[in-house]
């Protein structure tokens, strides 16, 4: 049972675990503590979050990654990880923003500050958009510089990525607004072009007191890699800005230079509105195990008269069916109960009909996972199932993916969970995902435990069984819960389920500019 977080007294709804979500997604978009907030703008500083603002069109939709990054990691010290990052419109086209918080710890960087910054780098590599860095860091975060500095997916892999995504034609523009300290000083050093804010931004790769302890030099922050002495001596960067507005418009004017996007990949048509016009709120239960037609969130999805269904009479634990939403063709597959040989194979079936057809692919999980049983395995689900997961790892088109409801198992691979490389991944507030259910997981230990027993001729009570099962369903419980996932970038936010639609229209727009690679299979029928 789920409960409202300000009321334990109350069971949750959708709408009350929406508001809940609000709540905890405002908190966080503050950043640092206040103190820290009023030091930032005292020195003439604009806010993260306003520098966000300044640099996109006005009006322009922002399409967040990982807001709750770090939520309740670290103490709390590091709300959203310490780093902003997301999708805006700069000049009417898609740029990925990546923002450093000074407010957190000085804009330093721990574990999922980098991992973030990495996801920001992957999405724009996948969809080919500009990287727009806006710089205030203090560099890696030293206390915890052994989950941050020494492996391949850590600090060192942001500025191999920058080298390579800009071999590859991706710009890669950077504004220094503050400190760009040690390792950080490649962000904008290794950038196709480079602002820097007079008197205000500072780039070097050993500061002051480094220097002071090394070679015995005493320099301030200003000589030793101010605005001026990179801009007019060392040619570090290739613009001077006298504040931080000035510094973001240099930046729009940059990106107005840029060659244009790509066409869209597909046809977009004019957006309707959806036939089923109530909330998704009232649709799918807060209960993971109770039952629901999956029909009812995609007709609240998908623009009006426009789902076509594949295979209704086959296969029906998963639906699958063609549609436009806000004008884009979709390729929907989702989840209407535990996944048998016949709804993998349709599933396969369906994914590469869409990769023929060039159509993107919507993932609604609420798995599960594939049946289970001497039936069933004698029926080859290993196979059938293995057919799916091969067809969502292989097709070329891009996928997009929500849990709705549960996420378990091998079913969270045949839908297309973080390891199956979607474009982006969302989650629901009620939604779980772990390898199997706390009560699952608990019989299976707690029988292994018995029979380990019952082999050395023991006995076990049913009140020891119990206290070994009650700590395994609470860790499960707790690890599967979606602030836990989100907090270690397992999704790419979670969502109010009244903002899914919109927010897959601005996915859909994202991944649209992205050419398509030729098709590398054809239909198998299953």
């Amino acid at each position: 049972m789920t409960w409202v977080e300000e009321d334990f007294t109350m069971p949750a709804t959708q709408e009350s675990l929406a508001a809940a979500l609000r709540d905890r997604l405002a908190t966080a978009a503050r950043g640092g503590p206040e103190p820290s907030r009023e030091r930032h703008v005292a020195r003439g500083k604009l806010l993260p979050r306003d520098r966000v603002a300044r640099l996109l069109d006005e009006g322009s939709p922002f399409l967040e990654v990982a807001p709750l990054a770090a939520d309740g990691l670290y103490g709390g010290e590091a709300p959203g990880a310490g780093v902003i990052a997301g999708i805006g419109l700069v000049h009417g086209r898609h740029v990925m923003v990546v923002c450093n918080d000074a407010t957190v710890k000085g804009g330093t960087y721990y574990p999922m500050t980098v991992k973030k910054h990495l996801r920001a780098q992957e999405i724009a590599l996948e969809n080919r958009l500009p990287c727009l860095y806006l710089v205030d860091s203090g560099g890696a975060f030293l206390p915890r510089q052994d989950e941050v500095f020494p492996d391949r997916e850590h600090f060192g892999r942001i500025f191999f990525n920058q080298a390579n995504m800009s071999a590859v034609g991706i710009p890669q523009l950077a504004a220094v607004l503050g400190s760009c300290t040690a390792g950080g000083a490649y962000v904008p050093a290794m950038s196709d072009e480079t602002v820097i804010v007079r008197g205000q931004g500072t780039i070097f790769l050993g500061g002051p007191p480094l220097v002071k302890a090394a070679i015995g030099e005493i320099v301030t922050a200003e000589e030793l890699g101010g605005g001026e002495l990179h801009a007019r001596r060392s040619g570090v960067v290739d613009h001077l800005a006298e504040d931080d507005e000035h510094a973001l418009e240099i930046l729009r004017d940059i990106v107005a230079t840029l060659p244009p996007p790509a066409e869209p990949a597909w046809e977009i048509l004019p957006s309707r509105e959806p036939e089923e016009r109530s909330s998704l709120y009232d649709v799918v239960p807060v209960d993971v195990n109770a039952a629901y037609d999956v029909h009812e969130v995609i007709s609240r999805l998908v623009d009006a008269d426009s789902f076509r269904e594949f295979k209704a009479e086959y296969g029906t634990t998963l639906i699958t069916g063609f549609a436009r939403l806000h004008g884009h063709p979709i390729g929907i597959i989702a989840n209407n109960g535990v996944l048998f040989s016949e709804s993998a194979q349709k599933g396969a079936h369906f994914i590469e009909l869409s990769d023929q057809r060039g159509i993107p692919l919507l993932f609604l999980q609420n798995i599960t996972g594939f049946m289970v049983g001497s039936e069933a395995e004698a029926g080859g689900i290993a196979k059938d199932g293995a057919k799916m997961v091969t067809a969502v790892a292989s097709t070329r088109v891009p996928k997009l993916t929500v849990i709705i409801g549960g996420s378990f198992g091998a079913g969270n691979y045949s839908m297309c969970g973080r390891a199956y490389s979607p474009r982006f991944l969302w989650t629901w507030p009620a939604s779980r995902i772990s390898v199997m259910g706390g009560p699952q997981a608990a019989s299976v230990l707690a029988t292994v435990k018995e029979d380990q027993l019952t082999a050395r001729g023991e006995e076990w009570s049913a009140q020891e069984r119990s206290d070994f099962e009650t700590p395994i369903r609470e860790q499960y419980e707790a690890q599967g819960e979606p602030y836990y996932a989100t907090a270690r970038l397992w999704d790419d936010g979670i969502v109010d389920p009244a903002q899914t639609r919109d927010l897959l229209g601005l996915a859909l727009d994202v991944v649209a500019r992205t050419p398509l690679p030729e098709p590398r299979f054809g239909v198998f029928r299953m």
